[in-house]
């Protein structure tokens, strides 16, 4: 609760005449303390702690001796569903029911978020638990599956053949979604129409497309009705159509963001608006831009389906995605892990965090690179103004001074 500190108030003697400094003056209020707002107190911790351990024993009570309740999922939800009541009761007896239901939202809040944390952090753990046997073999990462039978040993084959086929199935797409997102994205934003609803539209349609209907599309159109055999380049076909309606839909976001400002300097200069668009709003977009890519690449390097129908699958290293089949890191793990084969088992799951170990890196990427809000530069182009200013500051000063000097010369 918020107090106010008041001002002492000076202690006057019998004749109206304020007291001498003594133990009166001794017991006035000291300086003004600053309040904390915010934060975590004592009282916070002690109340979580004695409603966690509270729930904990209600909890074990109820499923144990009094309840026919059996299952590790039904004990942790009943524990948190206690642990909310639990809580909430503690607070009532310590804090208006105001603050009580702020701290409970903040508990709920703080919980949930440590949920899915803790969710990540087993699946990767997990995963590594599983896949580190054969991920600590360096032949995993130089080596493929074409000469190396199921009962053979973690430090023969590896995964080199499903590391190239997905650098370059997800090079090829980006190559084909990246032109076609982004153009997509300047129409819908900078053109727009009567067909810019109905390509926003069909965008979000394509957003929540099941992956498994591209590899279908792909499969239907391009394999069987054109002819083509299944390839890395039928696999970045089926990628592209995942990839086009996030990187349009992310980057016409970031378009939206360009002040209209610079549109309008760019136009009252007599710039026109595809000049305006390509010199002005796509340059001040890039960090923005470069994150949608990235993260349509994200979405893309992870694909099972589309490339489980369209790239078909070999143990051999094929590194023409133009001919023949090509395998990718999902199908790889999907062709392993399902395997009687403990080795085999390890392979994928080995692959799995290499994929994982790709996706993180491409987040990282898109950090790093989108961190900066649209217009703002970055510190080399920081460094490269200031350079070109001094230069110029340079070369006014010697403009300046030639003429004295040149008369000086002359007078001697």
């Amino acid at each position: 609760m918020t107090t106010l500190d008041l001002p002492p108030v000076a202690v006057s003697g019998p004749a109206g005449e304020p007291a001498p400094p003594g133990p009166a003056a001794a017991g006035a209020p000291g300086p003004e303390k600053k309040l904390r707002i915010g934060g975590v107190t004592r009282d916070d911790v002690l109340t979580v702690a004695g409603a966690t351990a509270g729930s904990l024993a209600l909890d074990w009570v109820l499923y144990e001796r009094v309840l026919p309740f059996s299952g590790a999922f039904g004990f942790l939800l009943c524990w948190y569903l206690l642990f909310l009541a639990g809580y909430y009761l503690l607070g009532r007896l310590q804090w208006n029911p105001m603050m009580v239901r702020d701290r409970l939202v903040a508990v709920v809040a703080w919980s949930s978020g440590l949920l899915v944390v803790a969710l990540i952090a087993d699946q990767i753990g997990y995963v590594a638990g599983r896949g580190w046997e054969a991920a600590q073999h360096l032949n995993f990462f130089t080596e493929s599956m074409e000469h190396t039978g199921p009962l053979d040993r973690l430090t023969s084959g590896g995964a080199l053949n499903a590391i190239v086929g997905s650098l370059e199935q997800l090079g090829l797409a980006t190559l084909f979604a990246v032109p076609l997102g982004i153009a997509a994205a300047v129409f819908m934003s900078e053109v727009g129409g009567r067909m810019a609803r109905p390509v926003r539209t069909l965008v979000e349609a394509m957003t929540a497309l099941p992956s498994i209907v591209a590899g279908l599309f792909i499969l239907g159109v391009v394999i069987i009705t054109f002819g083509f055999e299944k390839s890395g380049f039928a696999a970045s076909l089926a990628l592209t159509v995942m990839m086009m309606p996030i990187v349009t839909r992310a980057a016409e976001v970031v378009i939206r963001l360009v002040p209209g400002t610079l549109r309008e300097a760019s136009y009252a200069l007599g710039g026109s608006q595809w000049r305006t668009v390509w010199n002005v709003v796509l340059p001040t977009a890039r960090p923005g831009l470069v994150t949608a890519v990235v993260l349509g690449m994200a979405r893309g390097v992870g694909e099972t389906s589309p490339v489980l129908l369209t790239s078909g699958f070999t143990s051999q290293f094929n590194g023409n995605p133009f001919e023949g089949h090509q395998v990718s890191l999902p199908l790889y793990i999907w062709n392993y892990v399902k395997q009687p084969y403990d080795g085999m088992i390890a392979r994928g799951f080995a692959a799995g965090l290499t994929l994982m170990g790709v996706v993180l890196v491409l987040f990282v990427t898109a950090r790093v690179l989108g961190g900066r809000r649209p217009g703002q530069l970055t510190r080399a182009q920081k460094r490269r103004i200031d350079r070109d200013a001094r230069r110029q500051e340079a070369a006014a000063l010697g403009a300046i001074a030639r003429p004295y000097a040149l008369h000086s010369q002359a007078k001697h």
